[in-house]
């Protein structure tokens, strides 16, 4: 269910990771509320940033391990989309919203900012859930859409589908959407109940969900430490796909634990080195999409696509 790279990727093999294997309430849209996930113990760290374990892009004339850490490709996507507004569901200590550079909106009910913030940021210790049922969500950028979203909030599928569902209903045409955690290097990782130091949560069935029921959008998975990334384009605003089926896809893709994380997720198959996506001309293609449609956008975005990333990425 993962698309897989093909065109100017096809050469690229992958060398699996080293891997072990080892009932919620069904909420609807804008009802439930997000819970603080357990703290790790003090002294240690929420995730554990070190590289994934032997997770190798190989062509034929080199073998690389990618070592971009998240906040790295995070800073070069701000700098080359160049924002007018930007939203960020999980904002913890500040880390990653300190590297927006536009008018800002960051959400979480438990944060605790530690990083420096520079710059025209609207902050709001709720969840995310009550802040999109607000009468106008964005009253805090005074109408502009977002055109850059970093979906880091509680790790647990149906919160991050909710918070794409109303994120892309609130973003422009050329924008992009980003999940967060959703490469778990184990199946413990993955676990919806938190027993491990590093966790990235069940977030990782969004794959096969946008795969399934939004083929209009691209999808590409990124190798990027410590657990990856999920960067979603070609977004459509008005699409209502994903909170007609909200019910059906709950039922099918939530499960309970041990997490059936698939062996391509967990090999990291089909999943692009942060490199070639910086490499290619998707964000700026995206940058001078500002204030066009969606429908006068698609053949640009696919074209770039295509040429740059592979035809198994391309929107159908």
């Amino acid at each position: 269910m993962v698309r897989r790279p093909s065109g100017e990727a096809d050469g690229d093999r992958i060398v699996p990771c080293s891997t072990h294997r080892g009932t919620a309430s069904r909420p609807r849209p804008g009802t439930a509320r997000h819970q603080t996930p357990p703290r790790t113990p003090p002294g240690t760290h929420d995730r554990d940033h070190s590289p994934a374990r032997g997770c190798l892009i190989q062509s034929d004339d080199e073998t690389r391990v990618s070592a971009v850490y998240y906040y790295d490709f995070l800073r070069q996507v701000h700098a080359r989309l160049t924002p007018q507004a930007y939203l960020e569901v999980g904002i913890r200590n500040g880390g990653s919203l300190s590297l927006s550079r536009c008018r800002s909106v960051g959400i979480d009910p438990a944060f605790s900012i530690r990083s420096e913030l520079d710059g025209d940021f609207a902050i709001f210790r709720t969840t995310s859930d009550e802040y999109f049922a607000r009468p106008d969500p964005l009253a805090a950028t005074r109408g502009t859409p977002f055109d850059l979203a970093f979906i880091d909030g509680l790790h647990l599928f149906e919160f991050a589908f909710r918070d794409f569902v109303n994120a892309e209903r609130h973003s422009s045409p050329h924008g992009v959407i980003v999940f967060d955690d959703v490469l778990p290097r184990t199946v413990d990782e993955a676990a919806r109940q938190r027993h491990t130091v590093s966790w990235t949560g069940d977030v990782y069935p969004m794959l096969a969900v946008l795969a399934r029921y939004r083929p209009d959008l691209v999808v590409v998975p990124v190798q990027t430490q410590p657990t990856g990334l999920l960067i979603v384009t070609g977004l459509d605003p008005q699409s209502t796909t994903l909170a007609d089926a909200y019910d059906e896809i709950l039922a099918e893709f939530r499960h309970p634990d041990p997490q059936p994380v698939p062996d391509a997720v967990l090999d990291r198959l089909a999943v692009l080195p942060p490199e070639l996506l910086l490499e290619s001309d998707l964000l700026d293609v995206l940058a001078a999409g500002r204030g066009q449609t969606s429908a006068e956008l698609r053949p640009r975005i696919s074209a770039s696509v295509a040429r740059t990333l592979g035809q198994g990425f391309v929107p159908a």
